[in-house]
């Protein structure tokens, strides 16, 4: 039997009694055996971040800095290994894991800067007639030690995304992976151990789910930083209001083609960018394309194109270079993407291409006439299908944008300021991309939602403010 995949506590390589199977999505077979914490482990790791959490608030920006600038550098090294690591566990072809290894590096890379960078900042205490004068420091203190609950679409960019922030504002944290996809954030693991960040700076370890109520109440645990589904999200929020808990959940996020993007060259650049960014993880990405609303002017083109470009999408085995779009995580996932699509074709809505599955796989599918309650127009399908419908004008479309209940993303394909400012200004989302498609998010930007989308922001110097709160050293009086 294959030796299981260490786990990681306070920085050390542990093996525990358990271990759970790694399986390939696209074919089921074997990739490794990950090692379970063990209960005595979890709460070593726990103690051990407590223990650590004043310590290295206290390192300097030059040590936190340097660790970080070493795990990026290494990443970039062994970028093709981890890419084909993240292929295996996840599904995702090739083309796309590369893309997610090489942003993972960017987010340590930025992470390195943002550490120099973080500090404070003075204020003056002069500014009315009745203060006393002088002038305040404010600066910024981690919360405590941060528990990151990461899920399995990306399995290492999304834990980069709470690793990097934390240990860049001087917050120990522990990372519990999704039991999918353990390996990427264990991988990850042997980077760190390469550092010198102090013992109890970082743990990763993979339990089960049920297990994770007991981490997320642990009260050694001040912040919790989850991204994953919205009932998941939700009850972590309730099971805990005295913590600072940051979501990152679900959406279903819409492109809008407005009646001035209407050339041959602007329908073709829309139809590419809906086609490839609704498939491009196999639909599972809350920022991956699910609605589309198009002028009525140019709606006929638009879908036209979208759907040839789709049906030509290169499906299979995610290991070959030819694949765009690979399985889901697993069957249960293709099967319930399956019942949605049947679901909204029994209320009316008609199949142009796709519609099928085949095991683990669903093939990228375009619909239109979708009704409004369908759970394929209202929840986020998580899978490669888009839902194409016409508006009258671009009001139209904010507000059918707005009918949701999540509010991540959305892509507005316009040449017009004032339309790119009315969407900035009307659309209840966290983000608004003019000129392309709602899958854009750049390591350093705040990234998050509204509604059921989420609380919080991540991106790496938005994420160090969620995990730091601020204090003020006053020195009223004081001649400037």
């Amino acid at each position: 039997m294959t030796t299981p995949v260490s786990y990681w506590v306070a920085g050390t390589a542990r093996r525990g009694a358990e271990s759970m199977p790694v399986t390939h999505p696209y074919d089921g077979s074997p990739v490794a055996r990950a090692a379970v914490a063990s209960e005595a482990d979890v709460a070593e790791a726990v103690a051990a971040a407590h223990t650590v959490a004043e310590p290295l608030a206290r390192t300097s920006a030059a040590q936190r800095s340097a660790a970080l600038s070493h795990v990026a550098r290494r990443l970039v090294e062994r970028g093709e290994e981890v890419a084909r690591l993240i292929t295996a566990e996840n599904g995702k072809p090739l083309r796309w894991a590369r893309a997610e290894a090489g942003r993972a590096a960017s987010v340590f890379r930025w992470a390195a800067e943002e550490a120099r960078r973080f500090g404070g900042e003075w204020q003056r205490l002069d500014t009315d007639t009745q203060s006393p004068g002088g002038a305040a420091f404010v600066g910024r203190f981690p919360r405590g030690p941060v528990l990151g609950i990461t899920p399995f679409n990306f399995p290492l960019n999304l834990v980069a995304h709470k690793v990097a922030p934390a240990l860049a504002a001087g917050a120990p944290i522990i990372v519990k992976p999704a039991p999918a996809t353990p390996l990427s954030a264990l991988l990850l693991g042997e980077l760190l151990a390469e550092t010198e960040l102090p013992p109890g700076a970082w743990s990763v370890v993979p339990v089960p789910n049920d297990r994770m109520p007991a981490l997320v109440a642990d009260p050694l645990l001040p912040v919790v930083s989850f991204t994953g589904s919205g009932p998941v999200g939700r009850s972590i929020q309730e099971a805990v209001p005295h913590k600072h808990v940051t979501l990152e959940l679900g959406g279903n996020a819409a492109a809008v083609v407005c009646a001035d993007w209407s050339t041959p060259e602007d329908l073709a650049r829309a139809a590419e960018r809906i086609a490839v960014f609704a498939n491009y993880q196999a639909g599972q990405s809350c920022i991956a394309v699910q609605r589309v609303f198009a002028d009525r002017s140019v709606a006929d083109e638009l879908t036209e194109r979208v759907v040839e470009r789709v049906a030509a999408l290169a499906t299979g085995d995610p290991r070959e270079e030819k694949t765009e779009v690979g399985p889901l995580i697993d069957e249960d996932a293709a099967r319930r993407v399956e019942t949605w699509v049947e679901e909204a074709v029994g209320a009316g809505a008609r199949v142009l291409t796709g519609g099928y599955r085949d095991g683990a796989e669903y093939a990228p599918t375009v619909l239109t006439g979708v009704p409004p309650a369908a759970r394929i127009a209202c929840e986020e399908v998580f899978g490669p299908v888009i839902a194409i419908g016409e508006v009258e004008g671009d009001a139209e479309a904010f507000d059918r944008v707005n009918d949701s209940r999540f509010g991540l993303q959305t892509g507005v394909f316009t040449h017009r300021s004032d339309t790119a400012f009315a969407a900035f200004t009307r659309l209840h989302v966290g983000g608004v991309v003019i000129g392309d498609v709602p899958s854009l998010r750049a390591e350093h930007v705040p990234y998050g939602g509204v509604k059921e989308s989420g609380v919080g922001r991540e991106g790496v110097s938005a994420a160090m403010a969620d995990f730091t709160e601020p204090r003020v050293l006053a020195f009223p009086g004081m001649p400037l």
